[in-house]
């Protein structure tokens, strides 16, 4: 019952289910003060209005590329980012405790680190139980010992909060692996602030930037030899993870390079960043793998993840990691009932904070405990199992569920822990344009200073997909909020609109323009596979229109023109067997069915919907290079082929399709050409577009032009390729004559005017190539610009004339087909050159001995 006259209308479809603590309304039925002043400004908008906002805000994040990837579901690869308008509020009073909390209890896990991998004081006062250490998975005896620079070993850390029933505040988890969410709270404050501003009106809500300034002189500091100028990197498993566009965000945002596990190696106990300038030293690592994963030499052998050596590199004080490399025993659930004893023998003072009430299993008085409550308990592992579940909801099991846990537990006691099922709070949330309630959980993130811990003033907030859920997990489908902090402080110290970028004066806060040979690679490829759509759905455009305008014109010639047209389409997209295979004359007489699946096929290789997959994985791998207009277009054509599902073998149709896709894929090309800085990353972005397009040209040459045919047969093929390169305009203009084989291979080949030509790409490649670093000295060719060279000069030497003679034995044009022979296998030579050189990186392997030696 919401009693206040002027918000009735705003909560008519709001229900609190009178059993969980209500955010929005107190004892009396009336909404909270803070919530009051809120829904003020929200009100001002008007129904119509907010529903537009609400639109506004998810297209904003839909530019600006926010995902979030969802394991398992075939829709959930960059999963567009979802954000409730309505945000989660807490009072300043409130946050005090909270942020007291908070410090208090990242002080007592890094106490608590450094025992266990040092002294192991606890285990030998008695204070933590021998197995709930050496029986957890997070524990990694390879870590013993080893200590980071400076006071706290223990740098970033995060927690989960909810309010119970009876209003208090309780540690659902704690999060020390490799902690996530921070980068989606900025993103989400960044949406409000930029969508909803009024909404800000009335209260001084706190910045997020001074965390992340915290952040990055955290990682400075902990350098080995405190460099002042460290060169740090963000570790990531890669475009798959579910958080990657946090990694990249991140990146981006604090100007730390982006690196995979096969961007880094170990070489003499130092750790090198892979470029395309060679080895870069790293000095510190900021990591989003799981510990286990990071080193395949000493912890997880079959990790692809992490780096061979990392962990004696960090043995040796070389590299520093945030969070050290075992980290993952301070999310151990066993240790929950054990932190207040710890907090008084480290801290000397209770927590201000306690988690759930837990009962241990591996003490016989718990265990008792909880095998006789089990109906009411939530059954918790210490960590994962091997599929990835960690908890069992007792007041849901049937009694076979129940035996079956109960057998589980009495098998191996030490792996769980029993907790209360405390219910969680309900806070108002914006579902499908009306006020409903949702359960929701409140994650704030700390990190180490030189004084002690720095708290982040708000966090990320999430709630269940559905009312009555009490299940709150992205994984799930929840929604995120952002999170205010209502401060008593000047609105102009905390005016949220500005939200301040962090300060680059540390000198490694820009990379430098260093571009690691992953990122190379898939800007090659970006280029390539950009290209690749455009060059091929141009070519089907101009086979399906030449098919449209034959059917009309009932020409003689014109039904082996179409033959030799839709047999070059599947050798130039790869999409075999296609029109040439056993099958290809019966298909050629039907073609359309065939040329809907080479365009919307999204699992048959080589079809454009597989070439634009490969494309937007590209995309999605270097996601910080692109601007909010080159999102809005990539998400167009996400769009129009998720649209183009339903489109059935509709020649006109299909055109209008590949229209679209032509339309999309140039302005990409275009926006990129204008926006991104003519750096290495460019050089390699355009020498991927003109490598495609000399092999586009080149095969269509070798598949049409090559054979001879008579003379209308061949007018046509020379027009289809002509018109795939958009070049029949100028054709008609430079040269005013009946199209000649001659001119046409003059005008594709060898004009240096022509931004088609082949002589055009070779030029632009050629230049690229000499502008990447030297892997020879300075006074020697390096292999790939030998071959550049060589088909550079091959190609000069060429003559039109020579090219477009017929061999009158065999019936084909054979110096063409020599020739393009020729050049294709010398531009695959480069293309495999520059990819041994500079994006592979590989160390040769030593011999252990030599056979003199023997």
């Amino acid at each position: 019952m919401i009693p206040d006259t002027e918000h009735k209308s705003l909560f008519q479809h709001y229900f609190s289910d009178h059993y969980s603590y209500d955010e929005l309304q107190g004892d009396d039925g009336n909404l909270r003060p803070h919530w009051k002043t809120f829904f003020q400004s929200f009100a001002e908008l008007g129904k119509e209005e907010i529903l537009n906002r609400n639109q506004d805000v998810l297209r904003f994040l839909k530019e600006n590329g926010v995902t979030y990837n969802i394991y398992g579901d075939p829709a959930g690869q960059n999963r567009p980012w979802n954000l409730d308008l309505i945000p989660f509020l807490i009072s300043r009073q409130e946050w005090q405790t909270i942020e007291s909390g908070l410090k208090q209890r990242a002080e007592l896990f890094n106490h608590i680190l450094k025992d266990v991998y040092g002294e192991r004081r606890l285990i030998k006062n008695g204070l933590l139980p021998m197995d709930l250490v050496f029986q957890h998975a997070g524990f990694l005896r390879q870590c013993a010992g080893i200590t980071l620079p400076g006071k706290r070993n223990l740098i970033v850390y995060s927690a989960d909060m909810a309010r119970s029933s009876d209003g208090k505040i309780w540690i659902l988890n704690d999060r020390t692996q490799a902690p996530s969410g921070s980068g989606y709270a900025l993103e989400n404050r960044m949406a409000m602030a930029r969508m909803l501003p009024e909404l800000f009106d009335g209260f001084n809500v706190r910045r997020l930037s001074s965390y992340f300034n915290s952040l990055r002189n955290a990682l400075v500091n902990m350098a080995p030899a405190q460099k002042h100028d460290p060169r740090i990197v963000i570790l990531t498993p890669g475009p798959e993870n579910e958080t990657y566009f946090e990694h990249s965000y991140l990146s981006s945002y604090l100007g730390f390079i982006l690196a995979q596990g096969d961007d880094l190696m170990v070489k003499d106990n130092f750790v090198f960043l892979k470029t395309i300038s060679g080895l870069e030293k790293v000095d510190v690592i900021l990591r989003r793998v799981d510990d286990i994963f990071c080193d395949p030499l000493e912890l997880l052998e079959k990790s692809q993840l992490g780096v061979p050596g990392l962990l004696q590199a960090v043995r040796s004080g070389n590299v520093s990691i945030a969070n050290p490399l075992g980290s993952s025993i301070l999310e151990n659930l066993g240790f929950m009932p054990f932190l207040q004893g710890m907090s008084k023998y480290f801290l000397g003072e209770e927590l201000i904070m306690p988690g759930i009430a837990s009962w241990w299993c591996g003490q016989q008085k718990e265990l008792s405990y909880v095998l006789e409550n089990l109906e009411t308990l939530v059954i918790k592992r210490i960590y994962r199992d091997s599929k990835g579940h960690t908890s069992k909801d007792g007041t849901t099991l049937s009694k076979a569920g129940l035996s079956e846990l109960r057998a589980a537990i009495k098998a191996h006691p030490h792996l769980y822990v029993g907790q209360e099922k405390i219910s969680i709070s309900s806070t108002p949330s914006l579902i499908n344009g009306k006020i409903e309630t949702r359960k929701g959980i409140f994650r704030s993130f700390v990190v180490a200073n030189d004084d002690g811990y720095n708290v982040m003033p708000g966090g990320l907030t999430r709630t269940a997909a559905d009312a009555g859920n009490f299940l709150v997990s992205n994984q799930l489908g929840g929604i995120s909020k952002d999170t205010w902090i209502i401060s008593q402080e000047s609105a102009n110290n905390f005016n949220t609109r500005k939200e301040i970028i962090p300060s680059t004066a540390t000198p490694q806060a820009a990379n430098g323009g260093i571009i690691t040979s992953h990122i190379a690679e898939n800007l090659f490829w970006v280029g390539r596979y950009a290209e690749r759509v455009l060059g091929n759905a141009r070519f089907q455009r101009t086979v399906m229109q030449f098919i449209s305008e034959g059917d009309r014109r009932m020409a003689d010639n014109d039904g082996l023109t179409e033959q030799i047209l839709l047999q070059a389409l599947t050798k130039c997209s790869y999409t075999f067997p296609g029109f040439t295979g056993k099958d290809g004359k019966a298909k050629q007489e039907q073609p359309i069915k065939e040329l809907r699946e080479i365009l919307l096929d999204p699992i048959r290789i080589g079809s454009l919907h597989y070439n634009f997959q490969m494309f937007k994985n590209a995309v999605y791998a270097v996601r910080d290079h692109w601007s909010t207009d080159t999102w809005r277009v990539l998400r167009e054509m996400e769009e129009s082929f998720n649209a183009s599902d339903s489109v059935n073998s509709n020649s006109n149709r299909l055109l209008k399709v590949l229209d679209s896709i032509i339309t999309s894929i140039m302005a990409f090309v275009g926006l990129n050409r204008e926006s991104i800085s003519r750096d290495q990353g460019w050089t390699l972005l355009d020498a991927g577009r003109k490598t495609e397009q000399s092999l586009l040209l080149t095969t269509m040459l070798a598949n049409t032009l090559v054979f001879r045919q008579d003379d209308q047969i061949e007018y046509n093929l020379m027009e289809a390729v002509l018109k795939s390169h958009e070049c029949l305009v100028t054709y008609r203009y430079k040269y005013r004559a009946h199209l000649q084989m001659s001119l046409v291979l003059d005008l594709m080949l060898l004009d240096v005017n022509n931004p088609r030509s082949l002589i055009y790409q070779l030029d632009r490649l050629k230049a690229y190539l000499s502008q990447l670093p030297k892997t020879t000295s300075e006074n020697v060719l390096a292999e790939h610009e030998r071959l550049i060279l060589e088909a550079h000069t091959f190609l000069k030497l060429s003559s039109k004339d020579n090219l477009s003679l017929p061999d009158k034995e065999t019936g084909r044009h054979e110096q063409l087909g020599e020739f393009l022979e020729k050049m294709q296998s010398l531009l695959f030579s480069v293309q495999a050159v520059v990819s041994k050189n500079y994006f592979k990186h590989a160390q040769s392997q030593k011999q252990l001995f030599t056979l003199d030696s023997i």
